[in-house]
Parts: structure tokens; sequence; C-alpha cells
């Protein structure tokens, strides 16, 4: 029974190598450019500027490109000349679309109910938002999906590593420990395929965004926490007068996000705060809506909005989505976990 158990462990622990060669197809690394007669130097400064992959190349402006200290806009026309021989971003057919469409992995988010509301769990290659009130769940879920992340995608997970951007200083690795034990999994081994990085100024975190892809290039990552996206852009812009530079900042980053996940196939979790809504209406008692204005909302892929329920219930109702109707869930924050324990062994 003991071995039996222990075989158990091993089977949902990070991460079988051979399931993940078919990641190489998702992305072209930078240094293919080397064979297409681009100097190794340049490639260098590309890779010091924070573009590892072709696919990254292609998501620049030539204008930022040229930004680069020792790239001339020669230098840059032949670069991006030969990164679109490695890389079609031309037109494809629908049918193509709906073919890469299925390279896109659902992570479970450890609540049934939740799970069926976004069909399927939190989705790669976008970016969902949660946004909400003070202890209504958000944090609490992004926990459960750095776990949930590491299990294998037959299980619902994503079979990848996690990176977490704390802004608010929110994270605990020993709420970790109980969720990877209510798995069978090996606390120490998912606490060591999460990387962490507390982010004291808006700056600071656009770096982090920045320092991701040098990682995500190397090995499989499949989730991008930032909690919470708009916490420093609060602090460090004041009033009107800033609000114009503020919203510009704030757009570079989610940019950036979008990037992220759409490059290496990352599902990118961010949550948000609210703020009160004079004109929400009289018959609403409290009216709230999410910070950061139209900008963010049109970065984010999937919005959903959570809220206190009765006693320990949170209740989650997909705000904005794509493909998804408008839809509640209500779960119980406390056993949440369990329900994911459940589902898994069924």
């Amino acid at each position: 029974m003991t071995a039996l158990k222990a075989e158990e462990q091993n089977h949902l622990q990070l991460m079988e190598r051979e399931e993940m060669d078919g990641e190489d197809d998702l992305f072209e690394a930078i240094e293919k450019l080397i064979n297409q007669g681009i100097n190794a130097g340049d490639v260098k400064k590309l890779q010091d500027a924070g573009i590892y992959t072709c696919n990254g190349l292609m998501m620049f402006t030539k204008k930022h490109l040229t930004g680069i200290k020792g790239l001339s806009e020669a230098k840059v026309d032949k670069i991006c000349e030969a990164a679109e021989k490695i890389v079609n971003y031309g037109y494809i057919t629908g049918s193509d679309a709906l073919l890469k469409r299925k390279s896109v992995i659902r992570i479970t988010t450890g609540s049934q109910a939740l799970d069926e509301l976004l069909g399927g769990g939190i989705e790669t290659s976008a970016i969902t938002e949660a946004f909400g009130e003070f202890r209504s769940g958000k944090t609490q879920l992004a926990h459960t999906l750095c776990v949930s992340t590491q299990l294998p995608t037959q299980m619902h997970g994503g079979n990848g590593k996690v990176a977490y951007i704390d802004t608010e200083g929110t994270f605990r690795p020993d709420r970790i420990v109980p969720i990877a034990e209510r798995f069978g999994m090996d606390p120490g081994a998912v606490l060591d395929n999460i990387i962490y990085a507390r982010a004291y100024t808006y700056e600071h975190q656009y770096n982090l965004l920045l320092g991701l892809a040098a990682k995500m290039s190397e090995e499989p990552y499949r989730l991008l926490i930032v909690d919470s996206v708009i916490a420093l852009f609060r602090v460090d812009f004041t009033g009107r007068g800033e609000l114009a530079e503020r919203q510009q900042k704030l757009a570079q980053m989610l940019s950036r996000l979008i990037k992220i996940a759409e490059e290496f196939n990352v599902a990118v979790y961010m949550t948000n705060q609210v703020i009160a809504d004079p004109g929400g209406g009289m018959f609403i008692s409290d009216p709230k809506k999410p910070a950061g204005g139209h900008v963010l909302a049109h970065a984010a892929t999937i919005r959903l909005m959570f809220r206190k329920g009765k006693g320990e219930q949170r209740v989650c109702k997909v705000f904005d989505a794509p493909n998804l109707p408008e839809a509640e869930a209500i779960s119980l924050i406390s056993i949440q976990l369990v329900l994911l324990y459940l589902l898994i062994l069924v």
C-alpha cells in the first residue's frame, strides 16, 4: 500500500521530460537568426534586451528595436527580414487558427463549479483578470493555481512551472504546503517550481516581466501570476495630472503581459482592485468597479468579478469573456482545496 502511494506521488510530480518534447514547436529560439546570416554579437544584444525568441522579436516595433544600443536601422531591417523567414506572422486560415487553439491548456481552479464556468479552467495564451474587494478569494485562487498548474495535463493541470510577481506582499509559501499535500505532491518540489519576486515600484514590476523571457525560453512555464496588477500604479502616480502618464505606462505593461502569454503559451492570472463607482446606480448597494479604466478592460481576455457571499461563500461572475456566457459560480473558499482533491480522485 505504501509503495502504491509513493508511486502515485511520483506520478503527480513535475515533470516528465518526454511530455514536453512538443514544446519546441511553440516558439523559435533567437539563436536561429545566426543561420540566416545575422551576427552572433547582434543576437546577444537582442537577448540582453530581453528578446529570446523570433516570435517575441516580431512583437516589437522597429522603433523599439533601434533603441537597443548597437543596433542601427539597417541592422534592424536585416534582423526582421531574417525573422520573417523563420516565423510566419502573416494570414492563416480559420482552420489553422482552430488547430492552433488546440495547444491551449486549461488549468483547473480547484472548484468544479468555477471550472465549469470557465469552460475547463484558466486558459493559456490569455490574460485572466480577477477583481473584487479584499478577502473575496482572489489571492486564495492564485495560491491554488500555483499547485494545480504543476499537475499533469491529464489531471487538468498545466504540467509546468509558475512565476509569481507580488506587489502587495500577500504571497505565503506556507499556504502552498497544505495545498500540495492535499494533492499528494511533495511540497518542497512544488515550491522549487515556483519563482517569486516582490515588486516595489511600477518600474520594478515591468523590469521583472522583461527578465521572464530568458527563463521561459529555457524551461516550461505555464502560469504567470501578478498580484495585484494595479497597486503600484495607484501609489506611484497621484492626481489627475499624472493620470494620462499612468495609463500609458499601464498599457505598456499590459502589452508585455499579452506578448508573454502568446509567445510562450502561458496563462496569465492577474488580480485587480476595485474603486467606488458613484455612477453605478441608485438601486445597487455599495457599487464598485474594477480599477485601471478602459486600458485594463481591453487588455484582459477574461474578466472575473469576485464578491463575498453568505458566511464563507465566495461568488465568482464572468464579467467579460470572448467565448463564455455571463454566469455565476458559488464556492466555499475554506473547502476549495478539498473540492479539487475530490475532483482529481474522480
